[in-house]
């Protein structure tokens, strides 16, 4: 019995894979600075989310710390409201865990923030 010998396909050359390797890499450099917006709806929420928990922050910063943890919680609530409505595939950066998780998460922090501000009574002398 005689085997025919095996037609292997040809082997690049050295400058023809690093010239390849050079043509992704620009390529994904372009895709990269091209993109300067969320590429999911919900990333924009996101943006939308961290905003008004920044100006929660800076409002109890500024001296108002009912109002400021009331609009972090705020903040906290919705990203757990659209966490419920958006599909995880839409989410962007509010999908971290399981939807049921991320819900009970961010609802439970906004929640407990909500009430803790409506409760901590004022201090005398403030």
């Amino acid at each position: 019995m005689t085997q025919e010998p095996s037609a292997d396909p040809p082997v690049p050359s050295p400058e023809e894979i690093a010239d390849e390797l050079e043509a992704a890499a620009e390529e994904i450099e372009q895709t990269q600075v091209d993109r300067r917006h969320p590429s999911t709806i919900g990333g924009a929420f996101y943006l939308v989310i961290l905003a008004v928990g920044t100006a929660g922050i800076a409002i109890a910063w500024a001296g108002d710390w009912r109002l400021g943890i009331r609009c972090l919680a705020a903040g906290l609530c919705f990203a757990a409201l659209l966490r419920l409505v958006l599909p995880s595939r839409d989410a962007g950066m509010l999908a971290v865990r399981r939807r049921l998780v991320d819900m009970v998460v961010l609802g439970g922090m906004g929640a407990a923030l909500f009430f803790l501000a409506s409760t901590i009574p004022n201090q005398p002398g403030v």
